[in-house]
């Protein structure tokens, strides 16, 4: 079974930062588009930021310059650094890996809890 760890979320006051990290199986990483999504009580799930395997990158409409995501490929980790936090951005925080080989192929991980309070 296809485990992604995530760590990093926690409470902070609104303008406060954190930053989020996944981490993924070696065999997984090198070929996936890695995604941040969130999800908050009574909201659908909705993508964060992706980047690609050779770097690109794109946003939800909502962050507006606040998060960047990256990848280290020695480690095998994405990040989402995530500055000027508002009360709004509070949601579980998912990490998802997701390639195409004959068919497409989808990991979550198991969620991390952001809470930004006012």
């Amino acid at each position: 079974q296809v485990q992604l760890v995530e760590s990093g979320g926690g409470l902070v006051q609104a303008g406060g930062s954190l930053r989020l990290s996944c981490v993924a199986p070696r065999s997984i990483f090198r070929v996936s588009d890695m995604e941040w999504y969130r999800q908050a009580p009574g909201q659908q799930r909705e993508l964060v930021a992706q980047i690609t395997p050779e770097g690109p990158t794109k946003y939800g409409d909502f962050v507006r310059g606040r998060f960047t995501i990256s990848r280290d490929t020695a480690k095998n980790t994405v990040y989402l650094q995530m500055n000027n936090l508002e009360p709004e951005d509070t949601a579980v925080y998912y990490c998802k890996a997701e390639y195409l080989w004959n068919r497409r192929y989808e990991y979550w991980g198991q969620g991390t809890q952001v809470t930004v309070s006012s």
